[in-house]
């Protein structure tokens, strides 16, 4: 049975505010509506598609194990590599940055505040 698309990735945060405010800040995310769950957290969206959940990890919790499988990163569709490269240089935001050889396409590689590791993609 086929799917149609990705619909988010959700996220247990250590912090939930500073991850909150890294993906608006640094990614260009928007807080945007979320259903009333009982745990604390924000849904983060780029344009009409909420595409990053976060969720306020209790106090004590241990990283979940190989239940989460291999992930390796989130990868998203960057617009302004200038831009992006400054505000990660201004917070002291370390990256590291690639170029895809087959199409030229220019990678930034950044962890959210949690470790996980996200790829943005910018066209050359």
């Amino acid at each position: 049975m086929p799917v149609r698309s990705l619909q988010h990735v959700n996220i247990r945060c250590a912090d939930v505010e500073a991850s909150k405010d890294f993906y608006v800040a640094l990614i260009g995310l928007v807080v945007g509506p979320r259903p009333p769950f009982a745990s604390q957290g924000y849904w983060l969206y780029a344009g009409d598609e909420p595409v990053v959940h976060l969720v306020q990890k209790p106090a004590g919790e241990a990283v979940r194990g190989p239940d989460t499988g291999a992930l390796d990163h989130i990868a998203f569709e960057g617009v302004d590599l200038k831009a992006t490269r400054s505000g990660l240089k201004a917070r002291g935001k370390a990256f590291r940055e690639a170029v895809v050889p087959r199409d030229g396409v220019i990678q930034l590689f950044v962890t959210d505040p949690d470790g996980v590791l996200l790829e943005l993609n910018f066209a050359p």
